[in-house]
């Protein structure tokens, strides 16, 4: 051997020592966590890699590669407790829930029309989803589900018998007897009784909360607990106001109201309530929903929309609102986020809701000061970060 040639053999092995030593540890990385491991915000590679109540996504816009982000929600009841009214928690809405990417054409012919959602309707509800818009129409001689116009379905805007969809409320409600199920309906049907007759032949109306039970004025509804109990776990309503007399369903805005949808309503610092509703500070309407979905729904900015700037509008309507936190937040592609998405909207304000504070896990750490230490002060975050001093023995919902 040359021993000239000795340093650059050296120089050489080191160089190799060096590159293997990198791959292995971008391996280590890349293997850090894998077949159920993968917590929230890891890299992973399918859904497989993430922990339960997570799934695999790609948000371009968020974060590089492929995360594991929330694919479920926190239930509050379980959490906590089911023993205050039903409008002192907050429920996640899938806008359009009917609206499924390649939902089966029931009518032949191509369907020219948006889609919202990616999960069927079962799949939504046991996520967590427990309110769900849908629009109703005259079609064929029965109601139909269709993302149409001018209030008329065509061929090429349907996706299937409301029946179909129905049915898979009742199944869910039917093998969870402790849940509650909030239906909206964008509503376009015309002929007598069209509604009732198709929630009756879903089997539904033996769930039906009665509409002489809602609470006007701006009341409490019932104890949630209460309407398990007494079966009445199925809420209706309607855009059509003339129903409320005739069939017996809430006319959506003589309880709630509710912010504009599409482009508008995401403008940031801006909340103002759609024209069909009362003002958003209208405290005679115990029900607040907040919409926060485009005109055109866009999939692959949909991890951006529910996520960071969908936080920031349920503060801002908050304000509009009274002061007062919504009820129910309604997006497109509900599971698409850059981490928490939609599902920590909901903690967040089922938090507000029951005990001031920015998420639900935090309630069940004043819980137990509150156990530990009744009669104390208890200091609650609050939005612009600051604290404030409560006694314990005045929070709600324990």
């Amino acid at each position: 051997m040359n021993i000239l040639s000795f340093p650059n053999m050296v120089f050489s092995q080191n160089l190799l020592l060096i590159i293997t030593a990198s791959v292995a540890a971008l391996v280590g990385v890349a293997a850090s966590c894998s077949k159920g491991e993968c917590r929230l915000h890891d890299e992973c590679s399918s859904n497989q890699d993430c922990e339960a109540g997570l799934y695999c996504l790609a948000c371009p816009l968020g974060f590089q590669g492929t995360r594991c982000v929330r694919s479920t929600i926190t239930d509050q009841f379980k959490l906590l407790n089911n023993s205050l009214p039903f409008n002192k928690y907050a429920f996640l809405a899938t806008h359009n829930a009917y609206a499924i990417d390649g939902y089966p054409s029931h009518t032949r012919v191509p369907r020219i029309t948006f889609t919202n959602q990616e999960d069927n309707v079962m799949d939504q509800l046991n996520n967590g989803a427990r309110a769900l818009m849908l629009d109703t129409y005259d079609f064929r001689g029965d109601v139909w589900l269709c993302h149409s116009f001018k209030g008329q379905c065509h061929d090429y805007t349907a996706f299937g018998p409301a029946i179909d969809t129905l049915r898979e409320i009742e199944a869910f409600l039917s093998t969870h007897p402790s849940e509650i199920v909030t239906i909206i309906l964008e509503d376009y049907v015309q002929a007598p009784n069209g509604l009732t007759k198709v929630f009756t032949d879903a089997g539904l109306m033996k769930y039906w909360f009665p509409v002489t039970n809602m609470p006007k004025n701006g009341q409490d509804w019932p104890l949630v607990n209460d309407m398990v109990q007494n079966n009445q776990r199925l809420l209706v309503f309607t855009s059509i106001q003339s129903k409320e007399a005739s069939e017996g369903i809430a006319y959506q805005w003589n309880f709630m109201v509710e912010n504009q949808y599409g482009n508008v309503g995401m403008k940031a610092g801006s909340c103002t309530n759609r024209k069909e509703s009362s003002s958003l500070n209208d405290k005679s309407r115990s029900l607040v929903l907040v919409n926060y979905f485009r005109c055109i729904p866009m999939k692959k900015l949909s991890c951006e929309d529910n996520s960071r700037n969908l936080i920031k509008m349920l503060h801002t309507c908050s304000g509009a609102a009274a002061n007062r936190w919504a009820n129910f937040v309604a997006v497109d592609y509900y599971k698409r986020s850059e981490g928490g998405g939609s599902f920590q909207a909901v903690d967040l304000l089922n938090g507000k809701l029951l005990c001031g504070c920015d998420d639900i896990h935090a309630c069940v750490e004043s819980q137990e000061e509150y156990n530990n230490n009744k009669g104390t002060k208890v200091e609650l975050l609050q939005q612009d970060g600051s604290y404030i001093t409560r006694s314990s023995d005045k929070l709600i919902g324990w």
